[in-house]
């Protein structure tokens, strides 16, 4: 203890001449040589870093002006704590059940303990530079919507690019809290484990709207996908690049929003899949009967995800773009057409079939064997949302496919799971066909036409291979 004390001291000491309102050369040099000094007392020589230590680099984060300090802040916060675990699993004999080991006193990149914030405030307001609380995070996802509404590279400036920064490490610090409780409530049922992780500290809290806050994570993740999407378009034709690179002060912030937009998206879809386990595992604790009436109530966020992409058909396409973890995003689609097609899945089932109801991929296609239920659907949903949803299910399907084949899952089956890929990809090509029976007019989406031609590919490897 009095060994990290000390060199908490001389780490320290390096920013005295670097305070949060000086961005001279010499103050940054003087952070990128604290960031050194850390990196190598505590990465290299292995000693934890002290509470004081993480929240400075912390700071650097937060108030760097320059895309060296954010980045190797960034890079280090992040590798501090997977070096040193705030939350993790200890060594387990076969026979047992994860042991959960949660470090205590240990610093937090979020303010949700009663005792701190308090004392925080007590100290002078909400700092701009030390860990937020649930409307600081709010306000950090605002200040991302308006550069995902703006979706203008002239516009950009450092402050978007340390937000984005910001965003992805918070995120991360979710995340390695999260993962280690939700695995050890599989096991053991205990929902305090769940009830007392920071997903859940921040959803439950009564400052923000949880609703609004999943309305802006959706927003901004298809906004900025939006964004990056278009750097790609400008960056593939060097006229058009260096025409509108040469208008931005900052080449390199341009540049970087590329590579940091795509990984914002990532780590907000992180995000969504954390808060759907969550979701899940608050389900089975709630049946269960552990809950409790101050753990309050909460909207899936399935169901919100499902009403912003139904009712607003504009963020549809942009979302499923963006958002490729195949299990949920099959599940979304899923559910999605289980609003439509439920009744119709039973009318169209095959007797001598096996069951198949709308809850099932295969029981959407078999919605769409014949032109009379596809009527019926596309009188509530249009045809082309109708292909966008099934091109990217069948997207999702195959990617967890080849998981399946990649993690050896059913390796004793191959012979049923190459029948049933190729049974789906039959049922994806008389999908489309009888789409076009009903619209003659009707044209195939690029999308479409992927998946079509992936399907054909498939089935005719399929039938080479059986020859």
């Amino acid at each position: 203890m009095m060994k990290s004390a000390g060199i908490e001291e001389n780490l320290l000491a390096i920013l005295d001449s670097a305070s949060d309102s000086k961005h001279t050369p010499d103050a940054n040099d003087d952070r990128l040589a604290f960031l050194e000094a850390v990196r190598s007392a505590c990465i290299v020589n292995e000693n934890p870093p002290t509470s004081k230590m993480c929240e400075a680099v912390f700071q650097i984060l937060r108030v760097g002006k320059s895309l060296e300090l954010i980045t190797e802040s960034f890079r280090l916060l992040n590798e501090l704590d997977k070096r040193f675990p705030h939350v993790y699993l200890s060594e387990k004999e076969a026979s047992e059940s994860s042991h959960l080991v949660v470090v205590e006193g240990d610093w937090s990149p979020f303010l949700f303990n009663l005792e701190n914030a308090s004392r925080e405030r007590g100290a002078g307001c909400r700092s701009i530079s030390g860990p937020l609380d649930s409307l600081g995070f709010l306000q950090l996802m605002q200040e991302l919507g308006e550069v995902a509404n703006e979706g203008n590279i002239q516009a950009l400036e450092i402050k978007s690019l340390r937000n984005m920064l910001v965003l992805q490490y918070l995120i991360n610090a979710l995340e390695g809290d999260f993962l280690p409780r939700n695995r050890v409530y599989e096991e053991t049922m205990n929902w305090t484990h769940l009830r007392e992780s920071l997903l859940n500290l921040l959803l439950s809290t009564r400052k923000i709207n949880y609703k609004g806050l999943m309305k802006d994570c959706l927003t901004i993740m298809c906004g900025l996908f939006d964004v990056s999407a278009g750097i790609s378009e400008d960056l593939e034709s060097p006229d058009n690049a260096a025409a509108k690179l040469s208008h931005n002060d900052n080449t390199a912030s341009a540049l970087a929003l590329f590579e940091l937009g795509n990984n914002a998206c990532f780590a907000l879809q992180k995000l969504l899949i954390m808060i759907m386990d969550l979701d899940m595992s608050r389900k089975k604790a709630d049946m269960q009967g552990s809950t409790t009436r101050a753990d309050g109530v909460r909207t899936p966020l399935m169901e919100i995800i499902l009403d912003e992409i139904t009712y607003d058909t504009d963020m549809l396409s942009p979302f499923l773009k963006v958002f490729n973890e195949p299990k949920w995003k099959l599940e979304i689609i899923l559910q999605y057409f289980s609003k439509y097609t439920t009744r119709l899945s039973t009318r169209t089932r095959r007797s001598n079939g096996p069951t198949e109801d709308a809850t099932t991929f295969s029981g959407v296609l078999n919605c769409f064997s014949n032109v009379t239920s596809i009527r019926s659907i596309t009188k509530k949903i249009s045809a082309d949302v109708v292909q966008v949803l099934l091109a990217h299910a069948f997207q999702a399907h195959l990617s967890l496919s080849c998981q399946q084949d990649a993690d050896g899952i059913a390796a004793s089956k191959d012979e049923g799971r190459s029948s049933s890929l190729a049974e789906i990809c039959e049922n994806i090509i008389s999908a489309f066909s009888n789409l076009r029976r009903t619209d003659a007019k009707m044209e195939i989406l690029p999308i479409g036409k992927e998946a079509l031609f992936t399907a054909a590919t498939i089935l005719s490897t399929e039938t080479g291979a059986q020859v």
